[in-house]
């Protein structure tokens, strides 16, 4: 019989991520970041590679039901054309753990031809290109990851995940986004229902 405490793993994988997201240091570059969201001109423009391109994905569906046009880039699909999605005032979000991911270092250099707008990079690793690109850097820290081979992100992704949201909410919150608003941006499903119910939107 298996003596592995499935419940016990549980449970440390679970802990770990949160220590994770505790972790994180939050000064005056998160003031920075959201100045640079909040008197964007343009769209905010997510972009991510890998485990971290979904979590730019979710920030950017996020912010746009909250408030805040945001679209999602993909860093491949941007070296064949994609990269026509971003403008003049556009504000870039580059989600990298690593930072050193080619295909994001690519694309925020030639960004730098599209949008005068400032760069905010989420990454852990002290020594990247991307920290070198990037206007404003929200450092998650060193985080071991709970992957019995170190390998796995999920930690980080934890971490990745509760900045995003972070930003999004505190942004939305300093817009004095309402529930209607909310509801106008997101009419459909179990939430757009209460919007309906809240503020009589149709």
């Amino acid at each position: 019989m298996s003596t592995f405490d499935v419940q016990a793993k549980v449970r440390s994988v679970l802990d770990r991520e949160a220590a994770a997201i505790r972790a994180i240091r939050v000064d005056a570059t998160y003031e920075a970041a959201i100045d640079a969201l909040r008197l964007c001109r343009g769209k905010i423009v997510a972009t991510g590679m890998g485990k971290a391109g979904f979590l730019a994905r979710k920030f950017a569906a996020t912010l746009s039901s909250t408030g805040t046009p945001a679209v999602f880039i993909h860093p491949a699909e941007a070296a064949h054309g994609d990269l026509g999605l971003i403008a003049e005032g556009d504000c870039i979000v580059a989600f990298s753990t690593s930072g050193k991911t080619l295909e994001i270092v690519e694309l925020i250099e030639l960004s730098r031809h599209l949008t005068s707008a400032q760069v905010i990079c989420i990454t852990s690793h002290p020594e990247s290109e991307l920290r070198r690109l990037s206007d404003v850097v929200l450092d998650m820290g060193v985080i071991e990851e709970p992957c019995p081979l170190g390998l796995t992100p999920s930690a980080s992704m934890a971490a990745m995940s509760a900045i995003g949201d972070a930003l999004a909410l505190t942004l939305m919150e300093l817009k004095g986004v309402t529930r209607r608003e909310y509801g106008l941006r997101h009419h459909g499903g179990y939430l757009g229902h209460k919007a309906r119910l809240a503020n009589d939107v149709e």
